[in-house]
């Protein structure tokens, strides 16, 4: 009888221990897409921003069709792009919006355009707060990613197959180098 009484409380730490697991792993997993979902909101307020600023900017670089259409193309990719392919395309966006600050470096009239300025001011604060972003997603999913891969809830994940999740990097090298604009 008391060995009956051991391996039933045996049992039910064991099952308590896989429910806590589970719902720790289930909670972190939330996070991480609630994260994700909070820099696609930044991502959706930036590609509305960027029709406007590169017609603004056509206006006064109209040789400069390259790197226009770069960035428009790169924002379509970006809208496209599903999954660990989004967070590329994201970094590539960037890229291109940085090259189209440096253009305008070029073009004193339209660093003085009050347009130009206001929505490079506007997408300057919505760059921030995607980093901003970045650092909390990229957080959220370390705490899941840890969890995911130490002991005992790596079982767990195994078991329910809790997948690692992609940190939001620049996996570019050439995306890490400063802007130059040469004419």
């Amino acid at each position: 009888m008391l060995a009956l009484i051991i391996v039933i409380a045996i049992v039910v730490v064991l099952v308590l221990a896989v429910v806590g697991a589970y719902n720790s792993l289930s909670k972190l997993k939330i996070k991480v897409d609630e994260a994700f979902s909070t820099m696609d909101v930044y991502f959706k307020k930036r590609y509305d921003l960027i029709p406007n600023l590169v017609e603004t900017v056509k206006g006064y670089a109209k040789h400069e069709r390259e790197t226009l259409e770069a960035v428009v193309n790169a924002r379509n990719s970006a809208i496209s792009a599903q999954g660990d392919a989004r967070l590329e395309n994201e970094n590539a966006l960037s890229g291109a919006l940085n090259k189209l600050f440096a253009l305008s470096e070029a073009y004193p009239e339209l660093k003085a355009d009050t347009q130009f300025l206001n929505l490079q001011n506007q997408l300057q604060k919505v760059e921030e707060d995607i980093a901003n972003a970045r650092k909390y997603y990229n957080g959220v999913v370390r705490q899941y990613n840890e969890k995911c891969i130490t002991v005992p809830s790596n079982i767990v994940a195994g078991l329910f197959h809790f997948e690692q999740k992609p940190y939001f990097s620049v996996a570019n090298e050439a995306e890490r180098e400063n802007v130059q604009v040469k004419f």
